[in-house]
């Protein structure tokens, strides 16, 4: 007998193995360094960057990662960045409104001047990944690294 299995479940399996091919090139000091840089104000204001915080950050901006690296098949054909970007905006409000309310949970910010300018951090922040993974995917895919 053979073993029968679906498009999905092999669909999914080269979906985990491009993400953990993705995810080799991306270190743990970057991406620690990078939450400070976007947050240090925040950091210093409220004092409130536990290693919760702090890892909620960098879980977030696997996401943002991987995603861009997921739609970075359309750059790599051709398609500008911005035209990509289009088409999962969706998908990025969410992880952009997703790390906002977790650090006004953890710093208890009501105030709408802070939080309007951390919730910008937040833009910047998970753009700023997007990008990152847009670019190293449309990378390995010139190398035909898959």
């Amino acid at each position: 007998m053979a073993v029968i299995t679906s498009l999905a479940e092999k669909r999914q399996e080269k979906q985990l193995r491009y993400e953990r091919n993705m995810l080799r090139e991306l270190s743990l000091e970057k991406l620690r360094a990078k939450v400070l840089e976007h947050f240090l104000s925040f950091y210093t204001t409220y004092r409130v960057f536990p290693s919760v915080v702090e890892e909620g950050c960098i879980d977030l901006a696997i996401e943002a990662y991987l995603l861009g690296a997921r739609y970075s098949r359309f750059g790599y054909y051709g398609e500008e960045a911005d035209s990509v970007r289009r088409r999962c905006v969706q998908e990025e409000k969410y992880l952009v409104d997703t790390l906002f309310d977790f650090l006004c949970f953890w710093g208890g910010i009501d105030e709408d001047f802070v939080s309007q300018s951390l919730y910008y951090a937040c833009e910047h922040y998970i753009g700023g990944w997007w990008m990152e993974g847009f670019e190293r995917g449309k990378k390995r895919r010139r190398l035909k690294l898959r």
